[in-house]
């Protein structure tokens, strides 16, 4: 067990939250455990007390009191496969300096679980160089595919990191639904809240909209661009970020994402289409953590998406231009 030490902020850790730079230097170190530390103040930065979350900045000193050599040890790690760098690479479609852009399958999980035990996150350590592996900064949902945006250091993660909790970043989705909605385009101001649901026999977690003090606010601007037969081709906006949001607004409206039986049902499901969720990430406008300046990339549709865009003759190049409503839209 070593003696209390006091450590400064490398360049390169500016802006990473504390609790993820103890992950760093102490791995072995329990999130438990670090929250006792900073609530009974063994841990201080500046000799202030701090929360798990608060930001530390190059330069700053950092209070470490005595932490046992085993939470001070790196946990044994699986060696990095080759076939995982083969398999990332294969998805890139954008590369620099600074980020990594991919396009995600459906179905392929970005952080793992208790029963994921293949995740984007967990094929990264196979692209380290120079002792930075790529980090997350956003997340899609598992049934979701399209545009994932990564980080190839710490410094340029603190930056999109902080892009995407500020809405810096516009996201646009694709989505076909089942029927049109009444309402060519507009905007969904639904606020919306997790809950135990009824489904059949058995309780259910689902996100729902909601007015009671649990709801948080949930705004998603919309535009269809095409519609054949039973299905619609929608650009979605969201301007929030909440847990399934985009597919509790088509819901609301009467038109479910194809294929989301959780908030759809069995109506979701289209005849002749592939199975599954059919929501893709098609392009974000965001700052380059170099420079600060707006960039746009753009996701090529692959999967079931593609078929079911071939199959109802959608233009798989079709353009949305969001209006700039941000004086509107301040809150």
């Amino acid at each position: 067990m070593s003696g209390v030490e006091t450590r400064v902020v490398a360049a390169k850790d500016d802006g990473l939250r504390l609790d993820r730079w103890f992950k760093a230097y102490f791995p072995g170190l329990r999130h438990g455990a670090l929250e006792k530390l900073l609530r009974t103040g063994q841990v201080r930065v500046n000799g202030g007390r701090v929360k798990a979350n608060r930001r530390v900045e190059a330069g700053e000193s950092i209070r470490i009191p005595p932490i046992d050599d085993e939470a001070a040890a790196p946990k044994a790690q699986a060696a990095p496969k080759r076939e995982d760098a083969e398999f990332i690479r294969k998805l890139t479609i954008y590369e620099d300096d600074e980020i990594l852009a991919i396009n995600k399958p459906f179905g392929l999980a970005v952080q793992g679980g208790a029963k994921t035990k293949r995740h984007v996150d967990g094929m990264l350590a196979a692209l380290e160089k120079n002792g930075e592996r790529p980090r997350l900064v956003h997340r899609l949902d598992q049934d979701t595919g399209g545009l994932l945006i990564l980080a190839k250091s710490r410094i340029a993660a603190a930056r999109l990191s902080k892009a995407f909790r500020g809405r810096g970043v516009i996201k646009t989705y694709w989505g076909l639904c089942r029927g049109v909605p009444e309402i060519r385009e507009g905007t969904i101001n639904l606020p919306i809240a997790k809950k135990m649901i009824r489904v059949g026999e058995r309780d259910q977690e689902r996100m729902v909209a909601a007015d009671d003090e649990e709801a948080k606010k949930a705004i998603t601007d919309y535009a269809v661009l095409d519609a054949a037969g039973p299905v619609s081709f929608l650009a979605l906006k969201p301007l929030t970020g909440r847990t399934h949001q985009l597919r509790v607004h088509c819901a609301a409206m009467g038109t479910p994402i194809v294929g989301d039986r959780k908030y759809g049902g069995r109506d979701a499901d289209i005849e002749g289409a592939p199975e599954g969720l059919h929501l893709f990430c098609r392009a974000m406008t965001f700052p380059h953590p170099a420079n600060g300046r707006a960039m746009t990339l753009t996701a090529p549709l692959a999967g079931r998406m593609l078929e079911s865009f071939a199959l109802f003759g959608f233009d798989q190049d079709a353009e949305v231009v969001w209006p700039d409503l941000s004086h509107k839209k301040k809150r």
